[in-house]
């Protein structure tokens, strides 16, 4: 039986794609366990061989971008038989220091996919996937991607790259401050120069150049209150009594004593006050009292004329 098995290069593509299916089918490469990288790192951890071009790279750039992080090497073989336990050794005790760590660089300078093959392995994917510090993956290799750039938070190309990533940079940051500190003296200015404007606009009014001109004005302003109020008044007063004066001239029309004044009398009897209207209400010798327009007379009744009744209708045949 014969049976035909990839060597060399084929046999290791073969290998990263199996693994790969497979840790993506777990979720190690989704792009919402990324874990977003601090803007000012006081403390930056690099997993890689002490003796690498990578770290002299590395530290180069980092010293000449910002000089006060502080950066840990935590050394291991990045290449060769053992090379991916001691990498995933490296972060597992990256994430154990006190202080803690602010990002972990993990990387080394670039080399053939053999010399690459450590951060492809299981142990070290795994191992920065469940890093609790942001992790950047810098293997020095712009065209082959190793497990290691999938799993990480963020993929550098080279460790220059990643130091550029993860420090920020002084010049940067002084330019920044200096537009931030023109831009606040600008604004510093302009508001000190409304404010000058104002207090001159103020010192130009009239009520601080002559004070007792407003208090002039609001004495005026109340005399003219007070007249116009004085005013309607008397005007309030007069329509009273206008309309009192209507309303009595229409009782007075109406009163019983502007009928005597007309020159009729009222009588009444002098014992109860009953009022007379005929003479079938009196008898011979009665007392009765006549109401004048002006006073009243007593008197006593001797003779009295009957008004005749009206004759009734009568009818008759023809």
């Amino acid at each position: 039986m014969r049976q035909v098995e990839p060597l060399g290069a084929g046999a290791l593509q073969l290998a990263f794609k199996q693994l790969q299916l497979r840790l993506a089918e777990e979720g190690l490469f989704d792009p919402r366990h990324k874990k977003p990288l601090p803007a000012f790192p006081r403390r930056v951890g690099f997993v890689t061989s002490p003796t690498g071009a990578a770290v002299r790279d590395f530290l180069q750039v980092a010293a000449r971008r910002f000089r006060g992080v502080s950066i840990l090497v935590i050394p291991a073989r990045v290449q060769g038989e053992g090379a991916a336990a001691e990498i995933a050794l490296g972060i597992e005790l990256a994430n154990q220091l006190d202080p803690p760590l602010d990002v972990l660089v993990v990387g080394r300078g670039g080399g053939s996919i053999e010399d690459l093959w450590s951060f492809n392995e299981e142990g070290v994917v795994r191992a920065i996937f469940a890093s609790r510090v942001p992790v950047v993956s810098a293997v020095g290799h712009e065209i082959d991607v190793t497990l290691a750039d999938l799993v990480a938070d963020v993929r550098a190309l080279t460790p220059s790259e990643a130091a550029e990533r993860v420090i920020p940079s002084a010049e940067e940051l002084t330019s920044r401050l200096a537009v931030l500190q023109r831009r606040l003296t600008s604004t510093l200015r302009g508001r000190a120069t409304a404010a000058r404007q104002r207090v001159e606009q103020l010192a130009r009014s009239r009520i601080l150049r002559n004070p007792r001109a407003l208090i002039f004005d609001l004495a005026h302003r109340l005399d003219e209150l007070d007249q116009q109020s004085l005013r309607a008044l008397r005007r309030r007063v007069k329509r009273a009594r206008d309309q009192l004066g209507a309303v009595s001239c229409r009782a007075e029309a109406l009163s019983p004593l502007a009928v005597l004044a007309r020159g009729y009398s009222v009588t009444t009897d002098a014992d109860d006050g009953t009022v007379l209207s005929s003479t079938a209400d009196v008898q011979l010798g009665q007392r009765i009292r006549t109401r004048l327009s002006r006073g009243s007379l007593v008197s006593r009744i001797e003779t009295f004329d009957r008004e005749p009744l009206a004759p009734e209708a009568t009818s008759s045949d023809n």
